[in-house]
């Protein structure tokens, strides 16, 4: 059997679920986190980042919930651009943002250059950071937590339980179960698929999606062939229940405040397919 069929063959092949973790190509392959990055600023698209409006309005949302004040620390674990970390920074938090992307750590800095703010930003993968100081409010959106294994989410929560002081509240947000039960599968395949965004050379990717309803995870699996090698990126999504989300965060310590419908403050009801969870560090 030749190379070529044993990579078709593999194109077809449903993994074992989070088999393997490939956030690095996305976010650190020189061409793909150029794509991402303009996902991320893109305001005609949310593949990436919510809008402008969104983002102004979460940020409203979480200084007067949980009372920031000037002075503040406020820590935002994926903080890609720096979308969010900006406009606390104009309300007079002293923020930090961690990010693996050094495209958009790059962006976050420039844009804060240009801005005038003083915003720390840090370069690397949150589940092995690990902060030198204690914040009073620590964030995690736009769903980040749901790419991540069981193993995974329990060391990220560990690395930013350890970010905050004794009392000190955390934000994020996940996909519900309702979602979930909306997806469909994906089985497509062309030339240049998606306009360019896996390669600056010409491609052929393949793309296949994998339901695991046990767990209730979702893979979007590509596999793209260019000139000089083959590569594969697992998307990841785990989708929760309340109850799920809320024995996971007190596992590691922390004690559940609030549900929203999403983390501008929407009431949260049984069909939201977004969860937005208060916590507080115990």
């Amino acid at each position: 059997m030749n190379d070529f069929i044993k990579y078709l063959l593999e194109v077809d092949r449903k993994p074992l679920a989070f088999e393997r973790y490939t956030a690095d190509i996305l976010w650190d392959d020189s061409h793909i986190s150029k794509k991402m990055l303009e996902y991320h600023l893109n305001q005609s698209t949310e593949l990436a980042s919510r809008n402008e409006a969104f983002i102004t309005k979460s940020a409203d949302f979480i200084a007067k919930t949980f009372q920031l004040e000037k002075g503040d620390r406020l820590i935002d674990f994926g903080c890609g651009p720096g979308l969010y970390t900006s406009r606390f920074a104009e309300k007079g938090l002293e923020v930090t943002g961690v990010d693996f992307s050094r495209n958009s750590i790059s962006y976050a800095k420039e844009d804060a250059l240009r801005k005038h703010l003083d915003i720390e930003y840090i370069c690397s993968n949150y589940l092995s950071f690990n902060s030198l100081k204690e914040h009073d409010m620590a964030l995690l959106i736009y769903c980040d937590y749901c790419p991540l294994s069981k193993e995974q989410r329990k060391t990220l929560l560990h690395n930013i339980y350890q970010s905050l002081h004794q009392g000190a509240y955390f934000l994020l947000d996940v996909f519900t179960e309702k979602a979930y039960l909306k997806r469909e599968g994906v089985t497509r395949s062309g030339k240049n698929l998606m306009n360019g965004f896996w390669a600056e050379s010409d491609y052929y990717c393949f793309v296949n999606s994998f339901s695991y309803d046990d767990e209730k995870v979702f893979l979007d699996k590509y596999t793209v062939f260019t000139d000089e090698k083959v590569f594969e990126v697992y998307n990841w999504l785990k989708y929760f229940t309340v109850d799920e989300i809320s024995s996971e965060l007190k596992e590691s310590g922390f004690k559940v405040l609030d549900f929203y419908g999403d983390v501008t403050g929407k009431p949260y009801h049984e069909d939201t397919e977004v969860v937005a969870i208060a916590c507080m560090k115990e």
